[in-house]
């Protein structure tokens, strides 16, 4: 940092010229090479002004300069979500004008396995994704960090079958779509635990959620592990839930997980106002359904009288359940951390014992307007 001062000179004799009889100094800037500006300093004194006091004043100028160059320049972040109706009051948010665009962009993808490979290039500063899919990601080099719970899933996770299909049993050599990249992996596992049988038993064909729907209808697959939107859209084709997630309590996750980049300085504020925002939508859900509904409808692809049974299932945790959740001496989370992670390793889906580490940040729910 350079200060650049250009002093006019003064002498004893010129005459006080302004009203309160003291010296005043008047900045101006000039961009350089470091895109931070340097210092101009006009300096005009009347008689009561001393070289001392001059000296000091510049010092504090010079100070106030330093200390300002220092603070991090505030950062927007960027965070992929796709379509689930946990993460639905962040895209409500922006529809309220509640979300600041310039300090949080909504990435739109079709679905988990996108975002993560999104995470993955580097493009965006986080995501939207379940618990058991960042332990994954950090298993594979991205350090991810919990910063909100969405919400729990109970019930909203499941397996549908076509109706000859009564029993888990009768899986055996059916075709099951199973986003395998995702959630529809630990899903299948708990479903094969169930049943009693082996992944070999059935046919997994792997689909991406928002593929589940097309592909039953063309009649290429037996059963799906799905979830809202696609699920409603499968229940309406026939399909019959023979398995959810209530059956596995407190497995399945939904959070927002950022790169542990974004948790400095210079994104504190895009982070304090993401949470604000989906807290604040969160309220208006339960305040005003029916607006919340009719504004949520187009990007869920429901009629807003299907959009609140969407929510069926899920336990939306608020500001106090979230810090009940990342911020206690035993964090809830990450007790439930622990038996996904040894889950997914009893599954092969991870390959080593997971590090929990720095796991969960509970920083950002602190100062929240909620």
């Amino acid at each position: 940092m350079f200060i650049y001062g250009n002093w006019r000179s003064y002498s004893r004799s010129i005459p006080a010229t302004h009203q309160d009889g003291k010296g005043f100094l008047a900045c101006h800037t000039a961009a350089n090479h470091n895109h931070r500006p340097p210092i101009t300093v006009t300096l005009q004194m009347d008689n009561s002004l001393s070289r001392r006091h001059f000296l000091a004043l510049l010092g504090g100028v010079a100070c106030v300069q330093l200390l300002s160059g220092c603070l991090p320049k505030a950062q927007p972040i960027s965070i992929a979500t796709h379509n689930w109706p946990g993460y639905e009051p962040l895209s409500l948010a922006r529809s309220l004008g509640w979300l600041d665009e310039k300090q949080v962009t909504l990435i739109e993808t079709h679905s988990a396995t996108e975002s993560i490979e999104l995470l993955k290039q580097g493009k965006i500063g986080g995501a939207g994704l379940t618990l058991d899919e960042v332990l994954r990601i950090r298993e594979f080099g991205i350090p991810l960090v919990v910063v909100l719970v969405c919400d729990i899933s109970a019930g909203a996770d499941m397996l549908l079958v076509k109706p000859p299909i009564k029993t888990l049993g009768d899986l055996k050599g059916k075709r099951i779509a199973v986003e395998d990249g995702a959630l529809g992996a630990l899903m299948l596992f708990e479903v094969l635990l169930a049943a009693g049988i082996q992944r070999d038993d059935m046919r997994p064909i792997s689909l991406t959620v928002d593929q589940h729907a097309a592909a039953w209808q063309r009649g290429e697959i037996d059963a799906a592990i799905s979830f809202e939107p696609g699920s409603g859209q499968i229940k309406k084709l026939g399909g019959q839930v023979l398995f959810d997630s209530r059956q596995i309590p407190e497995l399945i996750f939904d959070v927002i997980a950022v790169h542990p980049a974004m948790l400095g300085k210079s994104h504190e504020g895009a982070l304090h106002h993401l949470i604000a925002a989906h807290l604040k939508a969160l309220k208006h859900i339960h305040t005003n359904p029916e607006d919340a509904a009719y504004r949520m409808a187009p990007r869920l692809n429901l009629p807003p009288d299907e959009v609140m049974s969407s929510f069926k299932g899920l336990v939306l945790p608020d500001l106090d359940y979230n810090l009940r959740l990342l911020n206690t001496d035993t964090p809830v989370l990450l007790k439930s951390a622990r038996t996904v992670a040894d889950t997914l390793l009893k599954a092969g889906i991870l390959q080593q014992p997971a590090n929990l580490n720095d796991l969960l940040q509970h920083n950002f729910l602190h100062d929240v307007d909620a």
